[in-house]
């Protein structure tokens, strides 16, 4: 309940305690119907605000949360332990993995998983701004500083005070910005461009790249230190060619993320066993991005179906016939028995569905 205080022997000092107890706000009288009348909208539209918040915060929570990231192979299950382990620290992490594998998904959901989660979190695509702008942009700048420059801005890492802030390609960064970066990462401490005061910040730092860093250490492309710093703990994401059996809960989870966003909603829609068997034949160079994207599309060209099928998937997949993987042995001159062979291969595959569901 939001409580307004109302009084005829109030004073500047009995408003600011009213306030400082809770109070939504304070009206001397005699007032106005019109200012009772702001006061109780006002009123109301913060309770609204607050409630939405809530809201929105749990939607994170189911969305970029542990629970939302979706898979149940042994490359998942090791993930979901990682990211468990590691979000209640604050040790700075490294996320490596092809484009498109959802490295900012991941650090979402370690800041979600941590108890920074009611603060910020900031990302920043390094190899999207030029060069000469991305040092304004990481640490904020002050009036005059550069032509441009019009006010005093604060930076990304201002921004992410006690929250977090996610560096995705930070691979791309001149040597001068590396040698700043390693700076804050190790002063937690930055002045603005411009500027000679010290700003200190309390921020987790989540770097993620599809570059191969160690060899632009090699190369002398990327600093040693810095590298050294940035991957305290690395967290690696497979392709999706390497877990498969992913991709019909990937489908299934995007198919109902649609559904309840078309207008009106579409529950229920599913894809044809044919159509799911090309899904899981097809190598996705554009991992789990490019899969969504080829669900989406499949979603709006059939509007009308409860069932997709194979005409509404792009031509490359279609092309990919359900190919099997090789035999893992060869056949001998001499031959072999084939009942063993059978024998052995069902064997593995019970193991295998033993440990997968646990």
């Amino acid at each position: 309940i939001a409580a307004i205080v109302v009084t005829g022997y109030g004073t500047v000092k009995d408003a600011v305690e009213a306030i400082r107890r809770g109070a939504a706000d304070f009206i001397t009288k005699p007032f106005q119907y019109d200012e009772l009348r702001h006061v109780l909208q006002t009123a109301l539209e913060r309770r609204e605000l607050r409630a939405e918040n809530r809201y929105l915060r749990e939607q994170l929570d189911a969305r970029y949360g542990v629970e939302g990231l979706v898979g149940r192979s042994a490359a998942m299950r090791d993930l979901l332990a990682l990211i468990s382990t590691v979000a209640p620290t604050s040790s700075t992490i490294l996320i490596t993995g092809e484009t498109g594998t959802g490295k900012e998904v991941v650090a979402r959901a370690i800041h979600q998983a941590s108890p920074r989660k009611q603060q910020r979190f900031i990302a920043l695509n390094c190899s999207a701004i030029p060069e000469t702008l991305l040092e304004a942009e990481l640490f904020g700048h002050v009036r005059g500083a550069f032509t441009g420059a019009l006010a005093q801005r604060q930076g990304r890492f201002e921004q992410a005070h006690r929250g977090t802030l996610l560096l995705d390609e930070v691979g791309t960064m001149s040597p001068s910005l590396q040698a700043r970066l390693l700076r804050v990462l190790q002063e937690r401490a930055f002045e603005r461009v411009g500027d000679s005061n010290t700003i200190r910040v309390d921020v987790r730092v989540i770097a993620a790249t599809n570059s191969d860093l160690p060899r632009m250490v090699r190369d002398g492309r990327f600093r040693e230190d810095l590298y050294y710093r940035l991957n305290v703990i690395q967290v690696s994401l497979p392709p999706l060619r390497e877990r498969r059996e992913d991709v019909p809960l990937l489908v299934q989870h995007f198919l109902e993320r649609l559904g309840r966003e078309c207008s009106p909603a579409r529950p229920g829609v599913t894809f044809s066993q044919e159509a799911l068997r090309h899904l899981m034949a097809y190598d996705w160079p554009g991992n789990v991005r490019q899969l969504e994207n080829v669900v989406e599309r499949a979603f709006t060209l059939s509007p009308a179906r409860q069932q997709i099928d194979l005409a509404a998937l792009p031509a490359e997949i279609v092309s990919a016939t359900g190919a099997r993987p090789p035999l893992a042995w060869a056949l001998p001159d001499d031959g072999l028995d084939l009942d063993e062979v059978l024998a052995s291969v069902e064997r593995a595959l019970i193991r295998q569905a033993l440990d997968r569901t646990r």
